[in-house]
């Protein structure tokens, strides 16, 4: 298959060209289509061409495929008819909403100039994308510029849709330009560039008070898309930028991120292993943003316990079992019964029973500073199976947690 040049001006300091090559290789694995970014900034020849390195690569090799897979062997849960689900809180916010708020399949893009940017250098990537910082050629002002991977233009109009209504909105990024790439037709998203430090760096070195502001900073964000008629869907500490010497956090990565409209049926396929809500795990569709407080919960407990990620599976069966080992099956079991859900005999059997795990177990001489008894009380809240019973990103706001926090705030506005 012919290889297509995808082009990016680039700084550095001893060329200014940067040549992405995007590929798509069907040989390689039938049921992946691949889009890889070559940079080639130094003028020493290579013992393998760029091309053969990508190739030769551990990313691009095929995937096995045995022949029962746990996915085969297992079902997740049977929802008989009765006990929908409607989000407590905006639930009307799209219904009321004109159709062309969230009809994002009518949007039409308009494209930037791919040339007003320069690329910098490589900062990231995830599954459907891969993420440079940047510099705009006429006013030398920093960016990030997310280069997507192929996806349907469905999604891709879904994430700048969203951005669009998003904008301004409270420690949420913003999307400053779209543009693609004339040959390949590759689209790239440009966002304010924002400066962050690792969370696995970052956390362990986090005061109670940090901890605290972050999060309410944070809840913030969740608060506002979500009276927005939108669920991130995605939150973790991966897509949670903070400038710690600033004092500032962002929300990023919007790509999984949908409108809410009661009663429909929503892809379990969202938000990383570790994040997801049981919802998810037991194919529950009609879930609502409050999916997005259980991720938020996982990615609070993870600080407060030291313990990153907090629930660890090694899939997704394995993480509703991990779930069910520290919040117990009882409440598990109650869950189901409420909302008309069968669990497969097979994966019923899997998560066995267990009792619920108190809290204090995961305290410990390394965490106790952190693990305060309103932060246990927070967590507590959070983590549950019942999405419905889980506070409201502006109820979270409201508790006792948070009181240095808005007591800081009010001394500020004095």
């Amino acid at each position: 298959m012919a290889v297509r040049p995808f082009h990016f001006i680039a700084s550095g300091h001893r060329n200014r060209i940067l040549l992405f090559h995007q590929t798509l290789s069907p040989l390689i694995c039938p049921n992946r289509p691949l889009l890889g970014f070559l940079l080639s900034v130094t003028q020493q020849p290579r013992k393998q061409t760029p091309l053969q390195r990508l190739y030769s690569s551990q990313r691009l090799r095929p995937r096995v495929y045995f022949p029962e897979t746990l996915a085969q062997k297992f079902g997740k849960a049977i929802r008989r008819p009765g006990a929908p689900s409607k989000a407590r809180v905006y639930a009307d916010v799209n219904v009321t909403r004109p159709k062309e708020y969230w009809d994002y399949e009518s949007l039409a893009i308009q494209w930037g100039e791919q040339d007003d940017y320069e690329v910098v250098r490589k900062v990231g990537r995830g599954k459907y994308s891969e993420v440079f910082e940047g510099v705009h050629s006429t006013n030398n002002e920093k960016c990030i510029i997310k280069i997507l991977k192929p996806v349907k233009k469905k999604k891709i109009k879904r994430e700048v849709k969203i951005l669009q209504n998003l904008c301004g909105g409270p420690n949420i990024v913003k999307l400053l330009d779209v543009v693609r790439d004339q040959q390949s037709k590759t689209p790239s998203l440009v966002f304010e560039y924002v400066k962050n430090t690792d969370f696995k760096v970052l956390y362990p070195t986090l005061s109670d008070f940090d901890i605290r502001y972050y999060i309410y900073e944070l809840l913030k964000a969740l608060d506002f898309c979500h009276s927005q008629g939108i669920m991130h869907r995605d939150v973790k500490p991966h897509n949670v930028l903070i400038d710690h010497e600033k004092r500032k956090l962002w929300l990023i990565d919007w790509g999984l991120a949908e409108f809410y409209h009661p009663g429909e049926e929503f892809n379990v396929r969202v938000a990383s292993r570790y994040f997801k809500g049981p919802e998810l795990l037991v194919d529950l569709q009609d879930y609502d943003y409050s999916l997005d407080m259980w991720s938020l919960g996982c990615m609070f407990a993870g600080m407060i316990f030291r313990k990153e990620p907090f629930f660890h599976g090694q899939d997704n069966y394995d993480q509703l079992v991990k779930i069910a080992k520290v919040l117990g099956t009882d409440e598990l079991n109650a869950y189901l019964t409420k909302y008309h859900l069968q669990l497969d005999p097979n994966l019923s059997a899997l998560v066995g029973r267990h009792s619920r795990k108190p809290w204090s177990n995961f305290i410990n001489s390394e965490n106790r500073h952190v693990a305060v008894p309103e932060a246990i009380d927070f967590v507590d809240k959070l983590l549950r199976y019942d999405h419905q019973e889980r506070p409201t990103a502006k109820e979270a706001m409201a508790h006792p947690y948070f009181h240095p926090v808005r007591n800081a705030e009010s001394s500020r506005a004095r």
